[in-house]
């Protein structure tokens, strides 16, 4: 079941530095009709076993097949900050949402560096498995646009015959090479880097327009953290699930700029 956290996270403005690189640009992103596949990472400052995982999470930047095959995002939790060392990036909502998993698969525990793969539990990382995201066939087309970077329209086309009859729509900002210089806790001493981090989350229904469902979604980030690069990720969701059936990004560059 869906945490009413979800539903609707209030959001405070983003930094100003940003807000004027943004304000110029239009943005659309769109997705094949088979699956892109949304990774999730739970990880957090204050766990001395994360630095690893996120590193790898980092190398997905250089992949031909980011934004088109999977789309990663990183939630900070806040259950390690009991160590001593407040992560900036945690929110007890991306906790919730870790745990909300964890109820989901019969589990009584979380666990960071916490892998998720199209909504399942994916162990693959320990192993050093290769990532293979699920693209099993067509099940519609999800688009996010934006005029300025922070007000995103989403819309999703469902491939055939709709077995949903409502959807919700989700949507992160994240961001890239962003420096900690972590002073208490088990990662006491280190400068620690991270990529795909969720500085905000926003979630809605959606509303039905012909055969197609579409919303609209405000991602705004209250942290002080300065980003060297940013994208968005979104995906949709049958309504009241964690479940992903589709899911889109892109950089917020102006390679990606609507004209």
């Amino acid at each position: 079941m869906r945490l009413s956290a979800f539903t609707a996270l209030p959001l405070a403005a983003l930094l100003i530095s940003t807000a004027r690189l943004l304000s110029a640009d239009s943005f659309q992103f769109q997705s094949d009709a088979t699956q892109t596949s949304l990774v999730e990472l739970y990880t957090s400052e204050g766990c001395s076993s994360c630095p690893p995982a996120e590193a790898w999470l980092s190398r997905l930047k250089g992949s031909p097949k980011i934004w088109k095959n999977f789309v990663p995002v990183a939630f900070h939790v806040d259950y390690w900050d009991r160590l001593g060392w407040k992560d900036s990036f945690a929110a007890k909502a991306y906790s919730e949402r870790q745990r909300d998993y964890a109820g989901q698969w019969r589990s009584d525990s979380v666990y960071t560096p916490g892998f998720v793969l199209d909504g399942k539990e994916w162990r693959g990382w320990f192993s050093h498995a290769e990532l293979r995201p699920s693209r099993s066939g067509p099940v519609g087309v999800l688009t996010a646009r934006s005029e300025d970077g922070k007000q995103w329209r989403l819309r999703f086309q469902p491939a055939g015959k709709s077995a949903s009859t409502a959807y919700d729509f989700d949507a992160a900002l994240l961001g890239f090479d962003l420096i900690s210089d972590v002073r208490a806790g088990e990662n006491h001493g280190r400068k620690l880097e991270h990529d795909f981090v969720v500085l905000a989350l926003a979630s809605t229904a959606s509303r039905r327009d012909g055969e197609a469902f579409q919303a609209v979604l405000s991602v705004n980030s209250k942290l002080g953290a300065s980003a060297k690069r940013l994208a968005i990720a979104a995906w949709v969701t049958p309504s009241r699930s964690l479940q992903p059936l589709q899911a889109v990004g892109g950089w917020l560059s102006s390679t990606n700029r609507v004209e």
